[in-house]
Formats: C-alpha cells, structure tokens, sequence
C-alpha cells in the first residue's frame, strides 16, 4: 500500500505504486496513476486523467491535471502524461490536453516547474528542462529538450522552442526560437547562442563552431532566409546539430524569431 497520510483524500481507483508518498491534504482523482518513487506534498491536488511515471515530486499548492483554460472544451476524457524524475514545485499548475489539440499534454523527464509555472493544454515538453518561476506556456506549445525559460516569461500558443534554446527572463516569445539560440525582451528577439549550455552538454568544439558559422548565415549574412538556408545546406549539411537545425527551420509554422 501507498503511504498516504489519513487526511489525504484519494479516491479508490486512483492507481498509486506501493512506494508512493502522499502527504497532508492532497488530493488525488480517480483516473489519476502514479509511478515507483514518487512523491505528492501537502495541500497539492492531482486529477483528470493523469499519468506521472516514476520518481516525480510534486510540492504543495501544485494541480496537476486540471481542465484545460479553454472555453471550446466540454469535458472530454483527454489525458496528461508526466515522465520521469520531474520536479513540480509549489503553485505550478499542468493541464490535460483538448480534442482539438490531439488530447494529450506530454512532459518528458527530469524537468523542473518552479514555482506558479504554467503548462497549459496539448503542450509537449521534452527532456531535462527548466521552466522557473512564472513562467506560463500557452496552449500548444512545444518545448523541446535541454530548455531553459527564465523567470516570468510566456511563450504564445502554438510557438516552438528549439533544443537548447535558452529565454531569458521576462522575455514574451511570439514566434519560433531556433535550436541552441538565446532570446530576449519584447517581443522577444534573438540575442546570440547559448554556447555555456551547449559545453555543458557535451558538445564538441567542432559542433559548437559549426552552429556559430550556422548562425552567421542564417542572421549575419545579409542573405534573405530561403537564399541562408540554402547556402547553409550547401555548406555544412551532413552534419548531426547542422541538419536537424535545417530540419527546425523547415517545419516553423509560425515564422522565426530573428
């Protein structure tokens, strides 16, 4: 059996591994499942149809699984589906997905929601992020892996964040942000690469002064996009970092953040 304090309340179909924790006064649905390890604080409140893998922690205040902030839902049985070792802390809240949205919102493993977060329906968050405090995601945003959003940023729905990107603070992304790329203000703008995440994440030299070069024909070169990517192609295709940034570009509904 869970170890679930006595004033919890969790409902009887809830599915909870035998080594979960849940603490004083959560709240846990009846089509909620919650994998080895993991851990729900005080006060939090988990619902919907919700699936956290194993060793998750979500602290006080969370909700987890809620209805999306969509007025054309209409209480579909749409799903959440959280991975591996993530951290929820206090005040984020994370939503199940919409009909219309494909029905699930997805978040990968080992991310971090600080504090009052937002990850609003059909989002898909991949692996290893950092989403800090007050950071809201709107609806259908995809934020791939290795992410960093600084604090009281907001991304617009349907907007893309490359692998590696890093968003600083405050920042309001409207439009696409390429793999490895830094954006800043309002609205948001690149402001260079983020060459300190891409060597804390193994990247070579060689890698690195590849996306430097990338970067300089893609926004230095005077070069109207369709004429950078093709001599992008033609230069560095090939290329792991280099093709699946060509790869970004080529599917950015939105237009790129420049």
């Amino acid at each position: 059996m869970a170890q679930v304090h006595p004033t919890a309340v969790v409902h009887p179909s809830a599915r909870l591994h035998e080594t979960v924790v849940v603490g004083p006064y959560s709240i846990i649905g009846a089509k909620v499942t919650i994998g080895a390890g993991s851990e729900v604080g005080p006060h939090a409140v988990i619902d919907g149809r919700t699936t956290l893998g194993e060793r998750n922690r979500v602290f006080s205040f969370a909700a987890v699984g809620g209805v999306p902030q969509d007025l054309k839902y209409a209480g579909e049985d749409t799903e959440l589906i959280i991975g591996h070792g993530n951290t929820i802390r206090e005040s984020a809240t994370l939503h199940i997905g919409t009909v219309g949205g494909g029905g699930v919102t997805r978040v990968g493993d080992n991310n971090m929601f600080m504090a009052y977060s937002h990850v609003a329906h059909d989002c898909v968050v991949g692996n290893g992020c950092i989403v800090a405090n007050s950071v809201a995601l709107a609806g259908h945003v995809t934020v791939e892996d290795f992410v960093i959003l600084g604090g009281l940023s907001a991304v617009h729905q349907f907007t893309r964040l490359g692998k590696h990107a890093f968003v600083a603070g405050g920042s309001m992304v409207t439009m696409d942000v390429l793999p490895y790329c830094t954006a800043q203000g309002d609205r948001a703008e690149l402001s260079g690469l983020n060459v300190v995440g891409l060597q804390r994440h193994g990247f070579s030299e060689e890698q690195v002064g590849r996306i430097k070069e990338a970067y300089k024909i893609l926004f230095r070169s005077k070069l109207g996009l369709t004429e950078a990517v093709g001599r992008l192609t033609a230069e560095l295709a090939g290329q792991s970092e280099i093709d699946y940034l060509l790869n970004f570009i080529a599917q950015s509904k939105r237009g790129l953040t420049r």
